[in-house]
Protein backbone atom coordinates (compact mmCIF):
# COMPACT_ATOMS: atom_id res chain seq x y z
CA UNK A 1 0.00 0.00 0.00
CA UNK A 2 2.96 2.31 0.32
CA UNK A 3 4.00 5.09 -2.30
CA UNK A 4 6.95 7.07 -2.52
CA UNK A 5 6.35 11.04 -1.96
CA UNK A 6 8.24 14.05 -2.45
CA UNK A 7 11.00 14.62 0.24
CA UNK A 8 11.27 17.85 2.51
CA UNK A 9 13.35 18.79 5.53
CA UNK A 10 10.52 20.40 7.46
CA UNK A 11 7.90 18.08 9.04
CA UNK A 12 4.39 18.17 9.10
CA UNK A 13 3.05 18.10 13.26
CA UNK A 14 -0.83 16.61 13.49
CA UNK A 15 -1.97 17.38 17.22
CA UNK A 16 -5.56 16.44 18.37
CA UNK A 17 -6.38 18.41 21.25
CA UNK A 18 -9.44 16.27 21.87
CA UNK A 19 -11.76 13.79 19.83
CA UNK A 20 -9.84 10.89 21.19
CA UNK A 21 -10.58 8.71 23.93
CA UNK A 22 -14.66 9.91 23.91
CA UNK A 23 -17.01 10.62 21.20
CA UNK A 24 -17.23 13.83 20.80
CA UNK A 25 -15.06 17.13 21.33
CA UNK A 26 -13.02 16.83 17.70
CA UNK A 27 -10.66 19.28 17.16
CA UNK A 28 -6.99 18.14 15.39
CA UNK A 29 -4.60 20.71 14.67
CA UNK A 30 -2.20 20.66 11.63
CA UNK A 31 0.89 22.07 11.50
CA UNK A 32 3.91 23.05 9.04
CA UNK A 33 6.30 25.78 9.76
CA UNK A 34 4.38 28.64 10.15
CA UNK A 35 1.05 27.60 8.95
CA UNK A 36 -1.44 26.00 11.18
CA UNK A 37 -4.91 24.75 9.97
CA UNK A 38 -7.84 23.44 12.71
CA UNK A 39 -9.74 20.20 11.84
CA UNK A 40 -13.38 21.27 13.56
CA UNK A 41 -13.87 22.37 16.69
CA UNK A 42 -16.52 20.27 18.53
CA UNK A 43 -17.76 20.19 22.26
CA UNK A 44 -18.89 17.10 24.38
CA UNK A 45 -21.78 16.65 26.86
CA UNK A 46 -21.23 16.33 31.08
CA UNK A 47 -21.07 12.76 32.01
CA UNK A 48 -23.95 11.93 35.37
CA UNK A 49 -20.58 13.09 38.13
CA UNK A 50 -20.40 16.75 36.21
CA UNK A 51 -23.08 18.45 38.92
CA UNK A 52 -24.08 21.36 36.56
CA UNK A 53 -22.12 21.47 34.00
CA UNK A 54 -23.83 22.52 30.67
CA UNK A 55 -21.20 21.98 28.03
CA UNK A 56 -17.62 20.58 27.96
CA UNK A 57 -15.34 22.32 25.19
CA UNK A 58 -11.59 22.12 24.55
CA UNK A 59 -8.86 23.04 26.62
CA UNK A 60 -7.31 25.68 23.13
CA UNK A 61 -4.07 27.26 24.90
CA UNK A 62 -2.02 25.69 22.16
CA UNK A 63 -3.76 27.61 19.27
CA UNK A 64 -3.96 30.58 21.83
CA UNK A 65 0.37 30.07 22.25
CA UNK A 66 0.25 29.93 18.32
CA UNK A 67 -2.53 32.37 17.20
CA UNK A 68 -0.47 34.15 14.36
CA UNK A 69 -0.03 30.72 12.66
CA UNK A 70 -4.10 30.06 12.33
CA UNK A 71 -5.45 30.17 8.74
CA UNK A 72 -8.71 28.32 9.71
CA UNK A 73 -10.93 26.52 11.18
CA UNK A 74 -12.22 23.46 8.68
CA UNK A 75 -15.27 21.66 9.52
CA UNK A 76 -16.56 18.52 8.27
CA UNK A 77 -19.91 18.60 9.09
CA UNK A 78 -22.58 19.95 11.71
CA UNK A 79 -22.84 18.40 14.51
CA UNK A 80 -22.46 19.79 18.13
CA UNK A 81 -19.29 17.69 18.52
CA UNK A 82 -17.46 18.94 15.32
CA UNK A 83 -18.62 22.72 15.51
CA UNK A 84 -19.96 23.38 19.06
CA UNK A 85 -17.09 25.19 20.75
CA UNK A 86 -16.65 27.56 17.87
CA UNK A 87 -18.24 30.47 19.89
CA UNK A 88 -16.20 29.96 22.96
CA UNK A 89 -12.92 29.43 21.01
CA UNK A 90 -13.65 32.28 18.77
CA UNK A 91 -14.29 34.55 21.27
CA UNK A 92 -11.02 33.83 22.59
CA UNK A 93 -9.46 34.73 19.15
CA UNK A 94 -10.96 35.29 15.92
CA UNK A 95 -9.68 32.90 12.78
CA UNK A 96 -12.02 32.35 9.53
CA UNK A 97 -14.30 29.13 9.25
CA UNK A 98 -14.50 27.35 6.02
CA UNK A 99 -17.34 24.78 5.98
CA UNK A 100 -20.03 23.60 3.05
CA UNK A 101 -23.58 25.14 2.94
CA UNK A 102 -25.77 23.69 5.28
CA UNK A 103 -22.58 23.19 7.99
CA UNK A 104 -22.05 27.06 7.38
CA UNK A 105 -25.69 27.75 7.82
CA UNK A 106 -25.64 25.68 10.87
CA UNK A 107 -23.01 27.64 12.53
CA UNK A 108 -24.17 30.42 11.21
CA UNK A 109 -27.26 30.53 13.97
CA UNK A 110 -24.50 29.68 16.56
CA UNK A 111 -22.58 32.51 16.35
CA UNK A 112 -25.36 34.67 16.43
CA UNK A 113 -27.13 33.65 19.21
CA UNK A 114 -23.06 34.30 21.34
CA UNK A 115 -22.98 37.67 18.77
CA UNK A 116 -20.01 36.83 16.90
CA UNK A 117 -21.80 36.63 13.21
CA UNK A 118 -20.56 40.13 12.06
CA UNK A 119 -17.04 39.65 13.49
CA UNK A 120 -16.05 35.92 11.97
CA UNK A 121 -14.89 35.59 8.34
CA UNK A 122 -16.69 32.65 6.86
CA UNK A 123 -16.58 30.85 3.79
CA UNK A 124 -18.41 28.43 2.16
CA UNK A 125 -16.81 25.74 -0.09
CA UNK A 126 -18.43 23.26 -2.77
CA UNK A 127 -17.48 19.90 -3.08
CA UNK A 128 -14.73 19.15 -5.11
CA UNK A 129 -13.16 22.69 -4.44
CA UNK A 130 -9.92 23.80 -2.12
CA UNK A 131 -8.99 26.36 -0.41
CA UNK A 132 -5.04 27.04 -0.14
CA UNK A 133 -2.73 28.60 2.81
CA UNK A 134 0.91 29.13 2.52
CA UNK A 135 1.69 24.89 3.12
CA UNK A 136 -1.71 23.63 3.47
CA UNK A 137 -4.36 23.47 0.25
CA UNK A 138 -7.96 21.72 1.80
CA UNK A 139 -10.34 20.12 -0.79
CA UNK A 140 -13.85 19.28 0.49
CA UNK A 141 -14.91 15.38 -1.07
CA UNK A 142 -18.36 14.92 -0.85
CA UNK A 143 -19.13 11.72 1.62
CA UNK A 144 -22.37 10.56 3.42
CA UNK A 145 -23.48 10.73 7.09
CA UNK A 146 -26.40 11.39 9.32
CA UNK A 147 -26.56 15.02 8.28
CA UNK A 148 -26.53 16.13 4.59
CA UNK A 149 -23.44 17.89 3.31
CA UNK A 150 -20.91 16.07 5.27
CA UNK A 151 -17.14 16.51 4.07
CA UNK A 152 -13.69 14.71 4.05
CA UNK A 153 -11.09 16.81 3.58
CA UNK A 154 -7.43 16.01 1.54
CA UNK A 155 -5.02 18.15 3.00
CA UNK A 156 -2.18 18.77 0.21
CA UNK A 157 1.20 19.34 2.44
CA UNK A 158 4.62 19.59 1.32
CA UNK A 159 5.25 15.99 2.94
CA UNK A 160 2.31 14.45 1.49
CA UNK A 161 -1.13 14.32 0.69
CA UNK A 162 -3.22 13.77 4.45
CA UNK A 163 -7.07 12.23 4.03
CA UNK A 164 -9.20 13.15 6.90
CA UNK A 165 -12.87 11.02 6.50
CA UNK A 166 -14.83 13.39 8.93
CA UNK A 167 -17.64 11.45 10.60
CA UNK A 168 -18.65 9.58 7.24
CA UNK A 169 -20.60 5.90 6.51
CA UNK A 170 -20.78 5.04 2.30
CA UNK A 171 -24.56 5.23 0.86
CA UNK A 172 -25.28 4.33 -1.89
CA UNK A 173 -28.85 5.51 -1.83
CA UNK A 174 -28.79 9.07 0.05
CA UNK A 175 -32.17 10.57 0.94
CA UNK A 176 -30.57 14.18 -0.18
CA UNK A 177 -27.72 14.33 -2.55
CA UNK A 178 -25.16 12.37 -4.19
CA UNK A 179 -23.68 9.22 -2.61
CA UNK A 180 -20.03 9.27 -1.13
CA UNK A 181 -17.41 10.59 -4.24
CA UNK A 182 -15.21 7.18 -4.22
CA UNK A 183 -13.95 8.09 -7.48
CA UNK A 184 -12.03 11.13 -5.69
CA UNK A 185 -11.11 8.72 -3.11
CA UNK A 186 -9.58 6.64 -5.59
CA UNK A 187 -7.50 9.00 -7.65
CA UNK A 188 -6.28 10.46 -4.23
CA UNK A 189 -4.96 6.91 -3.95
CA UNK A 190 -3.33 6.98 -7.04
CA UNK A 191 -1.67 10.17 -6.32
CA UNK A 192 -0.05 8.97 -3.09
CA UNK A 193 -1.59 9.51 0.47
CA UNK A 194 0.72 9.85 3.11
CA UNK A 195 -1.31 9.32 5.61
CA UNK A 196 -5.36 8.39 6.47
CA UNK A 197 -7.36 9.80 9.50
CA UNK A 198 -10.11 7.33 9.16
CA UNK A 199 -13.66 7.76 11.83
CA UNK A 200 -13.59 4.49 14.29
CA UNK A 201 -16.78 4.59 15.76
CA UNK A 202 -18.66 1.90 14.09
CA UNK A 203 -14.96 -0.14 14.06
CA UNK A 204 -16.06 -3.02 15.96
CA UNK A 205 -19.33 -3.31 13.84
CA UNK A 206 -18.64 -6.33 11.16
CA UNK A 207 -20.29 -5.41 7.64
CA UNK A 208 -21.85 -2.30 6.46
CA UNK A 209 -24.24 0.55 7.62
CA UNK A 210 -27.84 0.47 6.42
CA UNK A 211 -28.48 3.54 4.23
CA UNK A 212 -30.74 6.19 5.46
CA UNK A 213 -33.57 5.17 3.58
CA UNK A 214 -33.63 2.18 5.36
CA UNK A 215 -35.48 4.06 8.07
CA UNK A 216 -37.69 5.68 5.66
CA UNK A 217 -39.24 2.28 4.82
CA UNK A 218 -39.97 1.27 8.22
CA UNK A 219 -41.41 4.47 9.15
CA UNK A 220 -44.17 3.80 6.39
CA UNK A 221 -44.97 0.34 7.76
CA UNK A 222 -44.97 2.19 11.33
CA UNK A 223 -47.51 4.97 10.11
CA UNK A 224 -49.43 2.19 8.35
CA UNK A 225 -49.94 0.12 11.76
CA UNK A 226 -50.85 2.43 13.93
CA UNK A 227 -53.47 5.09 11.87
CA UNK A 228 -55.50 5.57 14.73
CA UNK A 229 -53.37 7.31 17.22
CA UNK A 230 -51.37 10.53 17.27
CA UNK A 231 -47.39 9.88 16.47
CA UNK A 232 -44.38 11.75 18.57
CA UNK A 233 -40.69 10.64 16.74
CA UNK A 234 -38.00 11.81 18.70
CA UNK A 235 -34.71 12.04 16.92
CA UNK A 236 -31.37 14.25 16.74
CA UNK A 237 -32.01 17.48 15.46
CA UNK A 238 -29.41 17.89 13.22
CA UNK A 239 -30.48 14.50 11.18
CA UNK A 240 -32.27 16.50 8.43
CA UNK A 241 -32.83 13.30 6.30
CA UNK A 242 -34.53 11.51 9.60
CA UNK A 243 -37.05 14.61 9.87
CA UNK A 244 -37.20 14.27 5.46
CA UNK A 245 -38.57 10.76 5.57
CA UNK A 246 -40.61 11.27 8.72
CA UNK A 247 -42.40 14.38 6.68
CA UNK A 248 -42.37 12.07 3.66
CA UNK A 249 -44.06 9.46 5.73
CA UNK A 250 -46.52 12.08 6.80
CA UNK A 251 -47.79 13.60 3.67
CA UNK A 252 -48.29 9.97 2.41
CA UNK A 253 -50.59 9.02 5.58
CA UNK A 254 -52.28 12.49 5.57
CA UNK A 255 -51.25 13.90 8.58
CA UNK A 256 -50.38 17.77 9.73
CA UNK A 257 -46.48 17.84 11.00
CA UNK A 258 -45.02 19.65 13.96
CA UNK A 259 -41.77 20.53 15.14
CA UNK A 260 -40.60 20.51 18.79
CA UNK A 261 -37.71 21.63 20.48
CA UNK A 262 -35.55 24.58 19.43
CA UNK A 263 -32.61 22.86 18.48
CA UNK A 264 -34.96 20.88 16.18
CA UNK A 265 -36.86 24.17 15.19
CA UNK A 266 -33.43 26.18 14.40
CA UNK A 267 -31.90 23.34 11.90
CA UNK A 268 -34.97 22.69 10.25
CA UNK A 269 -35.29 26.48 9.37
CA UNK A 270 -31.69 26.42 8.69
CA UNK A 271 -32.20 23.43 6.48
CA UNK A 272 -35.61 24.91 4.55
CA UNK A 273 -34.12 27.99 3.86
CA UNK A 274 -31.03 26.45 2.16
CA UNK A 275 -33.23 23.82 0.24
CA UNK A 276 -31.83 20.86 2.14
CA UNK A 277 -35.39 19.71 3.34
CA UNK A 278 -38.32 19.86 0.72
CA UNK A 279 -41.83 20.25 2.63
CA UNK A 280 -45.00 19.78 1.14
CA UNK A 281 -47.73 22.71 0.83
CA UNK A 282 -49.56 22.74 4.26
CA UNK A 283 -48.04 20.26 6.02
CA UNK A 284 -46.04 22.26 8.80
CA UNK A 285 -48.52 23.34 11.47
CA UNK A 286 -47.96 25.66 14.55
CA UNK A 287 -47.66 23.48 17.69
CA UNK A 288 -51.15 26.01 18.47
CA UNK A 289 -52.97 24.10 15.90
CA UNK A 290 -52.75 21.07 17.06
CA UNK A 291 -56.16 21.39 18.62
CA UNK A 292 -57.76 21.96 15.07
CA UNK A 293 -56.73 18.55 13.95
CA UNK A 294 -57.61 15.17 15.28
CA UNK A 295 -54.74 13.75 16.82
CA UNK A 296 -54.44 10.42 14.46
CA UNK A 297 -53.79 12.70 11.71
CA UNK A 298 -50.83 14.60 13.66
CA UNK A 299 -46.97 13.71 13.74
CA UNK A 300 -44.96 15.61 16.79
CA UNK A 301 -40.90 15.56 15.58
CA UNK A 302 -39.55 15.86 19.01
CA UNK A 303 -36.02 16.40 20.43
CA UNK A 304 -35.09 14.24 23.32
CA UNK A 305 -34.16 11.24 22.24
CA UNK A 306 -31.38 10.98 24.29
CA UNK A 307 -33.25 11.52 27.59
CA UNK A 308 -31.94 15.13 28.11
CA UNK A 309 -33.77 16.43 30.97
CA UNK A 310 -34.63 19.82 29.14
CA UNK A 311 -35.51 18.24 26.19
CA UNK A 312 -39.00 18.36 24.82
CA UNK A 313 -40.19 14.43 25.07
CA UNK A 314 -38.51 14.59 28.32
CA UNK A 315 -40.73 17.75 29.55
CA UNK A 316 -43.67 15.54 28.01
CA UNK A 317 -43.01 12.76 29.66
CA UNK A 318 -42.70 14.43 33.21
CA UNK A 319 -45.67 15.89 32.70
CA UNK A 320 -43.96 19.77 32.42
CA UNK A 321 -44.68 20.58 28.90
CA UNK A 322 -47.26 23.45 28.80
CA UNK A 323 -48.72 22.77 25.38
CA UNK A 324 -48.37 18.48 24.93
CA UNK A 325 -49.94 15.86 26.95
CA UNK A 326 -49.20 12.42 26.66
CA UNK A 327 -51.64 9.36 27.04
CA UNK A 328 -52.71 5.93 25.83
CA UNK A 329 -53.59 7.27 22.51
CA UNK A 330 -50.33 8.26 21.70
CA UNK A 331 -47.33 6.10 19.80
CA UNK A 332 -43.72 7.09 21.08
CA UNK A 333 -40.81 6.24 18.47
CA UNK A 334 -37.31 7.04 19.68
CA UNK A 335 -35.36 7.21 16.18
CA UNK A 336 -31.82 7.16 17.25
CA UNK A 337 -29.74 4.86 20.07
CA UNK A 338 -28.63 5.99 23.26
CA UNK A 339 -25.01 7.83 22.96
CA UNK A 340 -22.87 5.51 25.41
CA UNK A 341 -23.94 7.12 29.04
CA UNK A 342 -27.07 7.88 27.99
CA UNK A 343 -28.83 4.71 28.58
CA UNK A 344 -30.12 5.42 31.68
CA UNK A 345 -31.64 8.98 30.95
CA UNK A 346 -33.22 7.42 28.08
CA UNK A 347 -34.65 4.24 29.91
CA UNK A 348 -36.37 6.58 32.71
CA UNK A 349 -37.89 8.94 29.89
CA UNK A 350 -39.25 5.33 28.12
CA UNK A 351 -40.63 3.80 31.47
CA UNK A 352 -42.24 7.54 32.16
CA UNK A 353 -44.34 7.44 28.70
CA UNK A 354 -45.26 3.60 29.66
CA UNK A 355 -46.54 4.89 33.11
CA UNK A 356 -48.70 7.43 31.08
CA UNK A 357 -49.92 4.76 29.06
CA UNK A 358 -48.38 5.43 25.45
CA UNK A 359 -47.02 2.64 22.78
CA UNK A 360 -42.91 2.96 22.70
CA UNK A 361 -41.32 2.19 19.78
CA UNK A 362 -37.60 2.24 20.51
CA UNK A 363 -36.11 -0.60 17.96
CA UNK A 364 -35.53 -0.97 14.25
CA UNK A 365 -36.15 3.00 13.74
CA UNK A 366 -32.64 4.02 13.38
CA UNK A 367 -29.66 3.45 11.48
CA UNK A 368 -26.00 4.96 12.55
CA UNK A 369 -24.26 7.65 10.33
CA UNK A 370 -20.94 6.08 10.69
CA UNK A 371 -19.20 3.20 8.37
CA UNK A 372 -18.79 -0.17 10.16
CA UNK A 373 -15.79 -2.63 9.27
CA UNK A 374 -16.26 -3.35 5.40
CA UNK A 375 -16.84 0.29 4.57
CA UNK A 376 -13.46 1.31 6.40
CA UNK A 377 -11.63 -1.17 4.36
CA UNK A 378 -12.82 -0.04 1.40
CA UNK A 379 -11.91 3.92 1.84
CA UNK A 380 -8.44 1.80 2.55
CA UNK A 381 -7.72 -0.05 -0.08
CA UNK A 382 -9.04 3.52 -2.27
CA UNK A 383 -6.89 5.50 -0.64
CA UNK A 384 -3.66 3.07 -0.33
CA UNK A 385 -2.34 5.50 2.87
CA UNK A 386 1.24 4.60 3.99
CA UNK A 387 0.30 5.95 7.32
CA UNK A 388 -3.13 4.80 9.21
CA UNK A 389 -3.87 7.07 12.13
CA UNK A 390 -7.69 5.85 13.13
CA UNK A 391 -9.80 9.19 14.95
CA UNK A 392 -13.09 9.75 16.31
CA UNK A 393 -13.76 7.52 19.49
CA UNK A 394 -12.98 5.87 23.09
CA UNK A 395 -9.69 4.17 22.56
CA UNK A 396 -11.18 0.64 22.22
CA UNK A 397 -13.18 2.05 19.11
CA UNK A 398 -9.33 3.20 17.82
CA UNK A 399 -7.91 -0.27 18.78
CA UNK A 400 -10.84 -1.91 16.52
CA UNK A 401 -10.19 0.29 13.74
CA UNK A 402 -6.25 -0.81 14.22
CA UNK A 403 -7.20 -4.41 13.94
CA UNK A 404 -8.85 -3.88 10.73
CA UNK A 405 -6.30 -1.64 9.30
CA UNK A 406 -3.68 -4.73 9.96
CA UNK A 407 -5.62 -6.99 8.13
CA UNK A 408 -5.41 -5.09 4.96
CA UNK A 409 -1.46 -5.20 5.07
CA UNK A 410 -0.47 -2.08 6.76
CA UNK A 411 2.17 -2.88 9.00
CA UNK A 412 1.73 -2.20 13.38
CA UNK A 413 4.35 0.37 13.12
CA UNK A 414 2.73 2.53 10.56
CA UNK A 415 -0.27 2.84 12.49
CA UNK A 416 -0.63 5.26 14.92
CA UNK A 417 -3.00 5.21 17.84
CA UNK A 418 -2.77 8.62 19.08
CA UNK A 419 -4.13 10.41 22.44
CA UNK A 420 -5.16 14.08 22.70
CA UNK A 421 -1.96 16.18 22.62
CA UNK A 422 0.60 13.98 21.09
CA UNK A 423 2.20 15.44 18.90
CA UNK A 424 2.87 13.35 15.61
CA UNK A 425 5.63 14.23 13.26
CA UNK A 426 5.45 12.96 9.48
CA UNK A 427 7.41 13.70 6.26
CA UNK A 428 7.37 11.18 3.31
CA UNK A 429 9.42 8.89 4.65
CA UNK A 430 8.78 8.68 8.96
CA UNK A 431 6.37 9.04 11.45
CA UNK A 432 6.58 9.28 14.92
CA UNK A 433 5.28 10.80 18.29
CA UNK A 434 7.65 13.31 19.22
CA UNK A 435 5.93 14.99 22.50
CA UNK A 436 2.61 16.20 23.75
CA UNK A 437 0.85 19.71 23.97
CA UNK A 438 -1.19 20.86 27.00
CA UNK A 439 -4.37 19.38 26.40
CA UNK A 440 -8.07 19.20 28.88
CA UNK A 441 -11.17 20.25 29.42
CA UNK A 442 -12.86 23.41 29.94
CA UNK A 443 -16.38 23.53 31.58
CA UNK A 444 -19.38 25.73 30.51
CA UNK A 445 -21.90 26.42 33.57
CA UNK A 446 -24.78 28.64 32.38
CA UNK A 447 -22.52 32.16 31.59
CA UNK A 448 -19.90 31.08 33.20
CA UNK A 449 -16.66 29.44 30.57
CA UNK A 450 -13.77 28.01 32.65
CA UNK A 451 -15.04 29.13 35.96
CA UNK A 452 -15.90 26.00 37.53
CA UNK A 453 -12.81 23.76 37.56
CA UNK A 454 -12.06 20.46 39.14
CA UNK A 455 -11.94 21.89 42.91
CA UNK A 456 -15.32 22.93 42.25
CA UNK A 457 -16.32 20.08 40.35
CA UNK A 458 -14.91 17.90 43.19
CA UNK A 459 -16.66 19.89 45.81
CA UNK A 460 -20.37 19.61 44.16
CA UNK A 461 -19.77 15.77 44.19
CA UNK A 462 -18.70 16.11 47.75
CA UNK A 463 -21.64 18.09 48.68
CA UNK A 464 -24.18 15.37 46.03
CA UNK A 465 -22.83 12.16 48.19
CA UNK A 466 -21.86 13.48 51.62
CA UNK A 467 -23.53 17.01 51.95
CA UNK A 468 -22.66 19.87 53.91
CA UNK A 469 -22.23 21.13 57.66
CA UNK A 470 -21.60 24.97 58.50
CA UNK A 471 -20.52 25.85 61.44
CA UNK A 472 -21.38 29.52 62.65
CA UNK A 473 -19.74 30.97 65.61
CA UNK A 474 -19.42 34.71 67.52
CA UNK A 475 -15.80 35.73 68.92
CA UNK A 476 -14.95 38.58 70.56
CA UNK A 477 -11.67 40.93 68.35
CA UNK A 478 -9.92 41.54 71.67
CA UNK A 479 -9.55 38.28 73.57
CA UNK A 480 -10.91 35.61 71.32
CA UNK A 481 -13.60 34.41 73.80
CA UNK A 482 -17.06 33.12 71.71
CA UNK A 483 -19.79 35.44 72.17
CA UNK A 484 -22.88 33.30 70.13
CA UNK A 485 -22.47 29.77 69.35
CA UNK A 486 -21.02 27.48 68.01
CA UNK A 487 -24.20 26.47 65.92
CA UNK A 488 -24.34 23.89 63.47
CA UNK A 489 -26.69 23.88 59.95
CA UNK A 490 -26.66 21.02 57.94
CA UNK A 491 -27.57 20.71 54.04
CA UNK A 492 -27.34 17.30 52.59
CA UNK A 493 -25.76 15.44 55.62
CA UNK A 494 -28.91 14.79 58.03
CA UNK A 495 -32.27 15.72 58.99
CA UNK A 496 -31.07 18.27 61.85
CA UNK A 497 -35.13 16.98 63.68
CA UNK A 498 -34.28 13.43 63.48
CA UNK A 499 -30.70 13.89 64.71
CA UNK A 500 -31.04 16.01 67.77
CA UNK A 501 -27.91 13.48 69.84
CA UNK A 502 -25.54 13.66 66.52
CA UNK A 503 -26.07 17.39 66.73
CA UNK A 504 -25.25 17.98 70.24
CA UNK A 505 -22.45 15.25 69.99
CA UNK A 506 -20.92 17.26 66.73
CA UNK A 507 -21.52 20.84 68.79
CA UNK A 508 -19.82 19.15 71.77
CA UNK A 509 -17.00 18.31 69.26
CA UNK A 510 -16.81 21.60 68.52
CA UNK A 511 -16.39 23.22 71.59
CA UNK A 512 -13.84 20.84 72.31
CA UNK A 513 -11.78 22.41 69.49
CA UNK A 514 -12.27 25.82 70.84
CA UNK A 515 -10.97 24.92 73.99
CA UNK A 516 -7.67 23.29 72.75
CA UNK A 517 -7.24 26.75 70.59
CA UNK A 518 -7.47 28.87 74.04
CA UNK A 519 -5.76 26.78 76.18
CA UNK A 520 -2.49 26.72 73.57
CA UNK A 521 -3.18 30.39 72.90
CA UNK A 522 -3.86 30.50 69.76
CA UNK A 523 -5.32 33.44 68.14
CA UNK A 524 -4.88 33.28 64.43
CA UNK A 525 -8.73 32.88 63.09
CA UNK A 526 -7.15 30.36 59.98
CA UNK A 527 -5.81 28.19 62.66
CA UNK A 528 -8.56 28.05 64.64
CA UNK A 529 -11.27 27.09 61.69
CA UNK A 530 -8.76 24.51 60.51
CA UNK A 531 -8.65 22.97 64.43
CA UNK A 532 -12.77 23.12 64.28
CA UNK A 533 -12.61 21.50 60.80
CA UNK A 534 -10.16 18.75 61.57
CA UNK A 535 -11.92 18.22 64.67
CA UNK A 536 -15.29 17.63 63.23
CA UNK A 537 -14.34 15.95 60.20
CA UNK A 538 -12.66 13.04 62.79
CA UNK A 539 -15.84 12.94 64.95
CA UNK A 540 -18.44 12.35 61.77
CA UNK A 541 -16.16 9.88 60.01
CA UNK A 542 -16.13 7.93 63.59
CA UNK A 543 -19.95 8.06 63.78
CA UNK A 544 -21.26 8.00 60.25
CA UNK A 545 -18.52 7.26 58.18
CA UNK A 546 -19.22 10.16 55.98
CA UNK A 547 -17.25 12.94 54.12
CA UNK A 548 -19.79 16.13 54.22
CA UNK A 549 -17.81 19.69 53.58
CA UNK A 550 -17.19 21.61 56.63
CA UNK A 551 -17.21 25.06 56.56
CA UNK A 552 -16.56 27.29 59.82
CA UNK A 553 -17.92 31.00 59.95
CA UNK A 554 -16.59 32.88 62.93
CA UNK A 555 -18.22 36.32 63.09
CA UNK A 556 -15.80 39.12 64.19
CA UNK A 557 -17.99 41.60 66.96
Amino acid sequence: MKKELKKTDSKLKIIPLGGLELVGMNITVFEYEDSIIVVDCGLSFPEEDMYGIDLVIPDVTYLKENVSKIKGFMITHGHEDHIGALPYVLKEFNVPIYATKLTMGIIEHRLEEHGLLHTTKRKVIKFGNAVSFNHFRVEFIKTNHSIVDASALAIYTPVGIVVHTGDFKVDYTPVFGDAIDLQRFAELGKKGVLALMCDSTNAERPGFTQSEKTVGRTFDLLFEEHKNTRIIIATFASNVDRVQQIINSAEKFGRKVVVEGRSMVNVIETAIKLGFLQIPDNTLIEIEQLKNFPEEKTVIITTGSQGESMAALSRMAGDIHKKISIGPKDTVIFSSHPIPGNEKAVTNVINDLLLKGADVIFQDVHVSGHACQEEIKLIYSLVQPKYAIPIHGEYKHLKAQAKVVNQLGIEKEDIFILHSGDVLELNSDSAQVTGKVPVGTIFVDGLGVGDVGNVVLRDRRNLAEDGILIIVLAMDMFDNHVIAGPDIVSRGFVYVKEADGLMEEARASVNEALAYCTAKKITDWGKIKGTIKDSLSEFVWKKTKRRPIIVPIIMEI
